[in-house]
This record gives structure tokens, C-alpha cells and sequence, in this order.
């Protein structure tokens, strides 16, 4: 071949491979964009979670009186237990009946509390006057009768207890002598001597009562004294309508037998313990609450409860082992009765000290009548202080 073909060949060559280098970029297919990300979903908002209520209470002990204030703060703690993170509680102990508890009361309301509970007879005017001045806040007042648009009350049967212990009291008596030590002459605590004394006496027909007055629901050294008087007296059992043990501690020491009030308070006195009618604030306080929390909360006139054996507000507990077999069943039916309805402890015929009837026959006290007691009935010594 010559080089003028060789020449011509390569030239060929060469235009053939420029040709199909040319056809293969005509036909290369351009790789797609990337697509765009995904705009992020914008999540729902958390609920807003509602502040917690906030309740208060005023005690007019201290919470470590093993009675009276013990049992309500249990009801508070109750609370607590019941609805947890949806209420926040407080409590100011020792507040007086006097123009502090007003104070009090008013810090409670001023501090954001929109359920308050004053625990104690003597509340009632501070509590309505304060009441008057905050409409946003509920107001609940243990033992009291007036009520108003935004205040309401409430109170146990603490006389269904008082019968039970007196039962016990009526058979478990040497010298037929019970004494009582009582706090204030209020119906209340006039009440609970004579449901005691009503008690004792259907055990021991024999029985009569002494009483002794301290004008006051907490002072352990005024009720110590007033137990010493009783024992000196004749009395054998002891009773008390006071808020400390010191009653339970006197008879303990001097040998005698006694009961627990309000709370049990066995371990104050365990050879004196006979039995402690208690009290369980917790039902009344989670109705309370509840009713608060769901907005079916109602006051106004007439806004009262009054729980018993019945609501589970009221026992009769720590039964001493040397009872007898038969005055236990005795209280165990009167229990059964009250929470039934079947037995009624006011019931006539009956007679007060002087022997007045105050009850006829068959007839039955209504409330209206239990709550404005201010006699003794027959079997109780001395007048009540204040009484024509």
C-alpha cells in the first residue's frame, strides 16, 4: 500500500471515531435534580395543663395532737392521696378563735387557695366575714350553722361515736361514776355528753356522769387537772369532748380507764385504753374536693352536711381485749343500726336532769332538736354552764 493510502486510511479512521464520539454525547440522558425535602410536619401543641387547685385549711391545734386536728389532717392527706398532682394543699396550725383566725383565713384566700376549710366551732364569723369579701373562693366550715353564697358547712356525728364509747363505759365501770371532761357549752359538745351518758346507761341503768368544764379545745395542763378532779371525785371511767390525750395520759397514770376522742390514741395510754371513737374527715373532704374540681359545687342557705356511722365518718376502734365478748356484739349491732337506720340513739321517752320530759314517747329527735341541746339528760350531774 502505498503512503498516500495509509495516509487516507488514518484520515478516515480518524473522522469515524470523532463522528460516533459526537453521537454518544447526542444521546447521553441528563441524571434528574434531586427532589426537595420534605417540609417538616409541624406537630400538634401539648394541651395546656390546668393549674392545680389550691386548698387551705385552718386547724385551731397542732396536727401532732393526736385528736381532733390529727383527724383532719389525715383528711388532708386523704385528699392528696385521692387526687394527686390536681391539687396543691396547705394548712396553718394553732390559729386561735379569735380575730387572727380572720387574718389567717384572709391570707388563705389572698394567696390563691379557692377552696378553704376552717376546722372549728369559732370560725364561723371570721370565716363569713372574709367569705363576703372573696366571691371567687369556696368556704367550707366544719361545726358551724350560717352559711352563705360561697361558704357551706359540715360536721360528723361525733354523738354516734360518744353512744358506742358509753356502752362500753355503762359495763366496764366499778364505782358507777363516769366522769367527762368537756371543752366549750356549745349544743356540740352538750350532745356528745349525753349520747355517752344514754349510752352507758342502757349497760348500767346505775351509772351517773360528772362533768368538768375547760372552756377550751386544746390545753393539755388544764385537761390533765380537770381528769385529777374527776378521778378524785369517784369517777372510775373517763371521757373527754377536749383535742389533746391528756385525758387518756391521766387515767394511765392513776390507773383508771378512759377513752380515745377524735383519733385513736391507744398508744397514749394502752392499759387505760378502753376503745376511740374516731373520726374519718377523708369521705367528706374528697366530696368536697370533687365537687370543686368538677364545678357542682353549691352553697347558700341550708348548705349543711352532717356524716355519721352511715357516710363511714364515724367508728368506734382498738376495742380493749378485756371487754366482754357480749358488750362488743352490743356495739357492733348499735354500728350495724346507725348505718342502717334500724336503731336511733335520741329516742323518747326522756328525761333531762330536773326530770322535764324532753322527748315523748316513741318520738324521735330531728335534727333541728340535736342541734340545739342545752341540757343535761337525767343521770348527768350539775347544770350546763349558762343554761336558765
Amino acid at each position: 500500500m502505498t503512503d498516500l493510502q495509509k495516509r487516507t486510511l488514518l484520515k478516515v479512521a480518524a473522522l469515524t471515531a470523532v463522528a460516533s464520539a459526537a453521537l454518544v454525547g447526542c444521546g447521553k440522558k441528563e441524571e434528574p435534580a434531586p427532589a426537595p425535602a420534605p417540609a417538616p410536619v409541624a406537630s400538634a401543641p401539648e394541651p395546656v395543663k390546668p393549674e392545680p387547685l389550691k386548698i387551705g385549711f385552718a386547724y385551731v391545734g397542732p396536727v401532732g395532737d393526736g385528736g381532733w386536728t390529727f383527724a383532719h389532717d389525715n383528711g388532708r392527706k386523704a385528699l392528696e392521696a385521692e387526687f394527686g398532682d390536681k391539687i396543691v394543699t396547705s394548712f396553718v396550725e394553732n390559729v386561735p378563735e379569735s380575730a387572727d383566725a380572720e387574718r389567717v383565713i384572709r391570707d388563705m384566700a389572698g394567696q390563691g387557695n379557692k377552696l378553704v376549710f376552717g376546722t372549728t366551732f369559732g370560725y364561723m364569723e371570721p370565716m363569713l366575714k372574709v367569705a363576703a369579701e372573696f366571691k371567687d373562693v369556696k368556704f367550707e366550715h366544719a361545726t358551724g350553722y350560717k352559711q352563705a353564697e360561697n361558704m357551706r358547712t359540715y360536721d360528723s356525728r361525733t354523738y354516734e361515736g360518744a353512744y358506742m364509747a358509753g356502752v362500753i363505759a355503762g359495763k366496764m365501770t366499778k364505782s358507777n361514776t363516769l366522769g367527762v371532761v368537756a371543752s366549750v357549752p356549745i349544743p356540740e359538745v352538750i350532745r356528745n355528753i349525753n349520747s355517752f351518758t344514754l349510752g352507758a346507761q342502757s349497760s348500767n341503768p346505775k351509772i351517773k356522769t360528772k362533768v368538768v368544764w375547760v372552756n377550751t379545745w386544746f390545753d393539755p395542763p388544764k385537761e390533765t387537772e380537770a381528769a385529777t378532779s374527776l378521778i378524785n371525785g369517784g369517777a372510775d371511767v373517763l371521757f373527754q369532748n377536749t383535742d389533746s390525750a391528756a385525758v387518756l395520759k391521766t387515767a394511765e397514770a392513776k390507773g383508771k380507764r378512759a377513752f380515745g376522742w377524735d383519733s385513736d390514741m391507744t398508744a397514749y395510754g394502752p392499759k387505760a385504753h378502753l376503745a376511740s371513737a374516731v373520726i374519718n374527715w377523708g369521705p367528706y373532704y374528697i366530696k368536697a374536693t370533687k365537687e370543686a374540681l368538677d364545678g357542682s359545687w353549691k352553697a347558700g342557705e341550708g348548705s349543711h352536711s352532717w356524716w355519721g356511722v352511715k357516710e363511714g365518718a364515724i367508728d368506734i376502734v382498738s376495742i380493749a381485749e378485756d371487754v366482754p365478748a357480749d358488750t362488743k356484739t352490743k356495739v357492733e349491732e348499735v354500728k350495724k343500726g346507725l348505718a342502717d337506720g334500724s336503731f336511733v340513739i335520741w329516742k323518747g321517752p326522756l328525761k333531762d336532769s330536773a326530770g322535764k320530759e324532753v322527748l315523748a314517747k316513741d318520738a324521735v329527735a330531728d335534727d333541728k332538736f340535736l342541734s340545739g341541746i342545752n341540757f343535761y339528760v337525767k343521770g348527768v350531774e350539775g347544770k350546763v354552764p349558762g343554761a336558765k
